[in-house]
This record gives structure tokens, sequence and C-alpha cells, in this order.
């Protein structure tokens, strides 16, 4: 095993085996990372998430401005389903298991051995967030630090799991919540009033929705796989029991739409759905789905790289946010499909491969 190799394994299980799911402070992260960038400036984006807890965003800096940036996310989805410890690393086979470590934690290791191995003239950059799970908060915060801006970047590579074949651009998302309110009492008593009764009529109306994103090809974008929009429903009663009426009921929607689609009625049919039902809707929106050309510079130059062709995908990445700061592309180590499963792995090699790669299009930014 080279020194790279052995380097950006041995980071990405220290990283593993730090708990940075994005409801608890990835601030143990961020400072095993910043232990890794001697010669860098480092700037600390801190903030606090809408439930108070720390967090913390890197801007780390090397050479002249400029040039390109490579970035990663230091939070991870919950353990659901995990029966191996989670933040466990485990080595089997040259593949590395735990929570995290395709997404993104062996990725944000081989951006960091990368990023230390370039020539001090060729100007580096890291981008590490948090909360890229939840909310986006901290690739707002990063693209909006005086930090990021300052440093005139031409071009950033998200480094989430693509297989190392450039991803030139995915869709962002819209969350719904729509809440029902009722009255709490013993079911028996029938002085209740259940919530779910009044957002039953808004799901019925929720489900048109989700067959005709599903149906009608005029909402469909065939540069995506699958070429309809994700329209996902989770449905929360707050731990109510089944002898008492519900007071509140919940239904979360995450709606990923395209770029180059018109989705203003689809927008519109949730929302008059839920003045018709009576329930209270708000909503949360990333930032406009990227999406670079074929042709652009950027994606030219990672396809002749990677030697892979450019492609798009369904899910999300920071680069809905970055991208106020410069192109982005997405291209990094690893398979999405173990991601957010309780089999998350990467192979040792493919993290070892990245390195290089990140280093080729560095030099290219200079």
């Amino acid at each position: 095993m080279t020194d790279d190799a052995d380097a950006v394994l041995r980071l990405a299980a220290d990283l593993v085996a730090i708990d940075s799911r994005s409801s608890v402070s990835n601030v143990a992260v961020a400072e095993r990372l910043e232990a890794e960038l001697k010669g860098f400036d480092v700037a600390h984006v801190d903030y606090a998430d809408a439930n108070g807890v720390a967090k913390r965003a890197l801007v780390a800096h090397r050479g002249p401005p400029g040039g390109f940036a490579l970035s990663g996310h230091m939070d991870t989805v919950p353990e659901t389903g995990w029966t191996d410890p989670p933040w466990t690393p485990r080595i089997a086979g040259g593949v590395l298991h735990g929570l995290g470590s395709v997404d993104m934690k062996g990725p944000v290791a081989a951006c960091v051995i990368a990023a230390r191995g370039m020539p001090a003239e060729v100007p580096v950059t890291l981008l590490l967030t948090a909360d890229e799970e939840t909310t986006k908060q901290g690739a707002r915060a990063v693209a909006a630090s005086e930090a990021a801006r300052a440093l005139g970047l031409r071009g950033i590579v998200v480094a989430e799991p693509t297989g190392l074949a450039p991803v030139r651009g995915h869709r962002s998302h819209i969350e719904y919540t729509a809440v029902a309110s009722g009255v709490q009492a013993h079911s028996s008593t029938g002085q209740g009033v259940n919530a779910n009764w009044a957002l039953i009529p808004f799901l019925a109306e929720i489900k048109a929705v989700f067959e005709r994103l599903r149906n009608d090809p005029a909402l469909h974008d065939a540069a995506y796989d699958p070429p309809f929009s994700d329209f996902n429903l989770v449905l929360d009663n707050h731990g109510t029991a089944v002898n008492v009426t519900v007071a509140r009921a919940t239904a979360r929607i995450k709606f990923r739409r395209s770029r180059n689609v018109d989705y203003s009625g689809i927008e519109a049919a949730v929302q008059a759905a839920a003045a018709r039902a009576g329930v209270t809707l708000t909503e949360k929106r990333e930032g406009t789905p990227p999406e670079l050309p074929a042709d652009h510079p950027l994606v030219r130059l990672a396809v002749a790289e990677a030697g892979q062709a450019a492609r798009t995908a369904p899910y999300g990445t920071d680069a809905s946010e970055l991208q106020d700061l410069a192109p982005c592309v997405v291209l990094g180590p690893g398979s999405i499909a173990t991601a957010h499963t309780p089999r998350e792995c990467v192979a040792a090699a493919d993290l070892a491969a990245a390195v290089p790669l990140f280093r080729r299009l560095l030099a290219a930014g200079a």
C-alpha cells in the first residue's frame, strides 16, 4: 500500500469512529480534520442549528487565490438499522465498513490527503461542511462566508460518491411540512378531536400529486434516471398511544425537482390542498438545482481526467448551495448504493484512486 493509500484509509477510519450524525455536534470531526491541515489557513464557519446544536464548517486554503476547491460534508444520517457498531470502523477484504464510510467521510479523507500533497505554488481550497444530510445549512454558511467568497474560486469538486464519474447536475428539493391539529383526550370519552381526520383529505389530494409526477410526461426530465421527480411522504403522530386522540398529525414531503421542468403547477396543487384541508403548510427550499451543460469547461476537464462520461443524478448535494461560489461538478470515490443503509462501506482502492485524480484537477485549476 502506498503512503497516500495508507494515509487516506487511516484518516477515513478515524473519521468514521467519531459520531457526527446531523443531530449532534460535528466539532470533534472538524477538529480532527483541522489537525491534518498544517500550513493551511483555516477559517471556522461556526453556527448553531435549529435545535441549538453547535456546528462547524471549515474553509481551508493554501497558496495564491483562485483555483479549484474540493468539498465534502462531515455529518452522517442516523444509525437506523445498524446491527454492527456504526462507529467502529472495520476493514475486511480491502473494504472499510462503518457509518459515513462512503457518505462521505472516506471521500473527505481523500480530499484532505490530496490537498495536503499539492505543491505550495498551486492554489488549494477545502470546503468542509455540516448538515448536508438535513438542511444544507453548513454549505449555505460557507457560501455566504467572507473566507470563501474572498478566494475567487474557479470551480468546486463536490466529492460525493459517484464511482469517480463526473456528475454535471442533480436535483434539489423542497421539503413541505403539513400539520393538522386536534384535541388530546382519552379516546374512549368522545371528548377528543383526532388530528388525523383533518390530515387525511390533504393526503388524498397529495397522492394525486404523487401520481401526476409519476405519470405525466410533461413533468419528466429525460436527462435523469428516474425521469420522474421523487415525492416522498413521511407521517408522524409524535408518539401518540392508540388509546389517545391525536393532538398533532404531521406529514413531511420531500419533493426533488429538476432544473429544466416547470413545477409551478405542482407547488400550487400542494398549497391548495393544504388550504382546502385546513392544515398548516410550511416549506424549506434548497437552492436551484445545479446543472452545468455537457460542454462546460469544468465538466470537460472532469471527463478528461476521470476518463468517464458525465451524467446527472436524482439525489442532491451541497452543490445546490455552493454553486453560489463557483460552478460545481460532483465527483468522488465509492458507490452511492450502500449509503444511507446499515451496509455502508467503501473500497480502500477507490479511496486511494481518488487522491491522484483530485490532485490532477487541483493542478488544472491553477
